[in-house]
């Protein structure tokens, strides 16, 4: 009993409800005014208008309110726009000379095309203090139906050339349900459909160029039509010069301060090497810290950070080097008894050299003229056949031999001489060779990273 009275009570409740939204209907239908009354009989909002006399043209124009933020690491951005569609509905013509400007509520009653922000992460539709809608009405049948929008779009950035980049984003506008056969999409006015641009400013960014495209969208379902709005952004570089490019270049310069330190002065060389590294590698976290963490990319900055942490490492390593030097060798009289005897040696090698060539001569000429040896008789005569036949390979021998040493010698000069060339007589100088070679490499590889990054 309890169970039907309750079930009873669920019905009354329902019934009642219906009853008070047709007289909630009907009461919206009795303040509309009389040419809206007029309009709307027999209109059916689920048809689109042409319904059997071919594709209804909509065109758009677009306002940028604003672009909100562009984000590097999701790889969209934020932008208000106003969007703007007008199309003529042959159903709405009425006599008059002035357009009717509907409240925004009333957009129920009429048919309005199926737009939407193909990539689109997130949107909404302001409605504060109501809907931001605009539907207004010409005499001839022509309907504007304007929307204000926020909305968060995808856009594929290239950040090759990161902070130096252009990035190329678009806002593409596409029918959802209706095919090229029912609907047809045009800008308004061409490039000239969008505007706001010009007033934009951006924290970051410039917008260099806009222009508007017409396309298709090709699916399994059909053909659908897309209107494309690109725009270009340039980066301002200012800031990434004031927040990473100087500190890391002064950074590079104080890594070379050492140079100019005494050597013995150990703890002060090493202070000032560890410092510069661990900062440069301080900063080089923080720069990435607004860049995605997964990328298979090598960005300009980074290579720039990678320059300036090379040139700190090797001012450190350069210390070690001339410090393993100066244990091995103190003070400078080694070093030049060092040279001298590796001249000693060399000239030692000359003197090898000499005597084995000058001995190859003798051999040569005692085979070209080989001296008459007398007979038995008296008379001179060659002498016995067996070492006449073996002379001349005993002489061959010794020759080939002995050029083949001179090369080997020849080589090992060579090796000596390099080797000469590689010793460090007096490990001051490689301080002082630093001091020299240090800025004028950093200052030539700046020219090429700049030159390739900003004109390449």
């Amino acid at each position: 009993m309890t169970f039907s009275s309750s079930l009873f009570a669920l019905l009354f409740i329902s019934r009642f409800l219906e009853n008070s939204l047709l007289s909630a209907e009907v009461k919206d239908g009795e303040i509309l005014p009389p040419t809206i009354k007029k309009l709307m009989e027999g209109y059916n909002k689920y048809l689109r208008p042409f319904f059997d006399n071919g594709p209804v043209t909509v065109g758009m124009s677009l306002d940028i309110a604003s672009i909100d933020t562009i984000s590097e690491i999701n790889m969209d951005y934020t932008a208000t726009i106003f969007l703007r569609q007008r199309w003529t509905d042959e159903r709405l013509v009425f006599d008059g000379n002035k357009s009717l400007s509907l409240d925004g509520r009333l957009v129920e009653l009429l048919w309005v095309p199926d737009t939407f922000i193909v990539d689109s992460k997130k949107s909404f539709l302001h409605d504060i203090t109501v809907e931001n809608r605009l539907i207004r009405i010409f005499p001839n049948g022509t309907v504007l139906y304007a929307l204000r929008i926020t909305t968060t779009v995808a856009c594929n950035m290239d950040l090759t050339k990161y902070p130096m980049d252009k990035q190329t984003c678009t806002l593409q506008l596409e029918s959802w349900g209706y095919n090229i056969n029912d609907v047809m999409f045009y800008w308004a006015r061409g490039n000239d459909s969008v505007s706001g641009l010009d007033t934009l400013r951006l924290a970051q960014y410039t917008i260099e160029d806009h222009y508007t495209s017409e396309s298709e969208a090709v699916y399994e379902t059909g053909n659908y039509p897309k209107l494309i709005f690109h725009f270009e952004l340039k980066r301002s570089i200012l800031y990434f010069i004031l927040e990473t490019y100087v500190p890391s270049s002064l950074l590079v310069v104080l890594s070379w301060v050492s140079f100019w330190i005494s050597q013995s002065s150990v703890p002060a060389r090493i202070c000032i090497g560890v410092t510069t590294v661990l900062t440069m590698t301080t900063l080089m976290m923080g720069a990435r810290t607004s860049l995605p963490n997964a990328n298979c990319f090598i960005k300009a900055i980074d290579v720039y950070l990678g320059i300036c942490f090379s040139f700190i490492f090797g001012a450190l390593i350069e210390y070690a080097v001339a410090h393993f030097c100066t244990l091995h060798h103190p003070d400078c009289n080694n070093a030049l008894m060092y040279g001298h005897h590796m001249q000693e040696c060399e000239e030692e090698m000359n003197g090898i050299v000499t005597t084995i060539a000058s001995n190859s001569l003798r051999l040569k000429r005692r085979k070209e003229s080989p001296a008459p040896t007398p007979t038995a008789g008296g008379e001179p005569g060659l002498a016995p056949s067996s070492p006449t036949a073996s002379e001349p390979k005993t002489a061959e021998a010794p020759a080939e031999l002995f050029s083949r040493c001179a090369k080997n010698i020849s080589v090992l000069r060579k090796i000596l001489r390099s080797i000469n060339c590689c010793h460090v007589e007096n490990p001051h100088y490689i301080d002082n060779y630093s001091r020299l070679t240090f800025p004028l490499s950093f200052v030539i590889v700046n020219l090429l990273y700049w030159t390739y990054y900003l004109y390449f």
